[in-house]
């Protein structure tokens, strides 16, 4: 069973004023740009993963804010959330379309500071 929430576009060509606190965009900007939302986004653009994987792959991240974070990117339609009725239940996260679009350049911006880098860590 796959669940997320996506909020309407507000039809094509629409643009949102994100500098305005009731924006709708603004939430998911947020989201996308939080302390962990760009690495659960990096961490998926390979495929589906479960909670414990994503836990392992993000160093850092305590078990409530990454609960915290996919919750927010669910909600947001960003990422997709499947629960395999086992027990325990076994969750697994993913991309949905939107998310590998806003991920792209997330991904990209990544992979450009990580070439530019000298393996001292300084550019």
């Amino acid at each position: 069973m796959r669940e997320s929430v996506q909020h309407g576009a507000g039809g094509p060509g629409r643009r949102y004023d994100v500098f305005h606190t009731e924006c709708p965009a603004r939430e998911v900007v947020d989201h996308v740009t939080s302390r962990w939302g760009i690495w659960v986004l990096i961490s998926l653009r390979s495929g589906g993963l479960r909670f414990f994987e994503l836990r392992e792959s993000i160093q850092g991240v305590s078990e409530k804010m990454l609960a915290q974070t996919l919750r927010g990117l669910v909600r947001d339609g960003l990422v997709w959330r499947e629960v395999e009725p086992t027990v325990p239940p076994q969750v697994t996260y993913g991309l949905t379309e939107f998310g590998r679009e806003v991920g792209e350049p997330l991904t990209e911006l990544f992979d450009r500071i990580t070439r530019r880098l000298s393996p001292g860590g300084t550019v």
